[in-house]
């Protein structure tokens, strides 16, 4: 049966986009090594993705802007990334599986799955894209933002992360509506 794993990266986030894949791994190319994102070093998860990319069936990335995030907040901002990721699909599977306990509004057999990522290879497989994205997304706008340290924290809420925001102010990068980044807003 093919199958659709899919997982989201960066919900705990106080800056940057929330980012979801969705992959339909290949039965007869298996991929060794493939588990929950947080549980690679940086250097494993990009030769992962790499590998991924080459023998996927079908992949795709998406995401939801920190604008669409404080407007409809980040589960809905998740799970609407998730949509997007699995429109771009160019096969189209016979299930999804999702990380998780929430199902994105999608209209297909969909089945959730807690810890998903480190139980199902195409959800890993979908972990591993976003995380990868998503992070080097944060490395590119390090430069744009230069003395927040994007590079570092990835926009989680770090010490450093928050000292940035005290001493710097917010970016447009920022989620207004998280508590942590309220107190900045004017």
């Amino acid at each position: 049966m093919l199958v659709a794993g899919i997982d989201e990266v960066g919900r705990g986030c106080l800056a940057g986009a929330v980012f979801a894949a969705a992959v339909v791994l290949d039965p007869h190319k298996p991929i060794a090594g493939l588990t929950d994102s947080k549980k690679l070093s940086p250097k494993q998860r990009s030769e992962l993705a790499l590998l991924i990319k080459q023998n996927a069936l079908s992949w795709a990335i998406a995401r939801s802007e920190p604008s669409e995030i404080d407007r409809i907040n980040i589960l809905q901002a998740s799970l609407l990334a998730m949509s997007r990721a699995f429109a771009m699909l160019t096969v189209t599977p016979e299930q999804i599986l999702v990380d998780g306990n929430q199902k994105p509004p999608i209209d297909f057999p969909c089945e959730t799955i807690v810890k998903g990522d480190l139980l199902i290879p195409a959800i890993s497989a979908a972990s591993i894209l976003a995380k990868v994205a998503r992070d080097n997304e944060m490395v590119f706008l390090d430069n744009i933002y230069p003395g927040y340290a994007f590079a570092q924290h990835k926009g989680y809420p770090t010490a450093l992360h928050l000292q940035k925001m005290q001493s710097l102010g917010i970016t447009p990068l920022h989620r207004r509506s998280f508590a942590p980044v309220k107190p900045y807003c004017s």
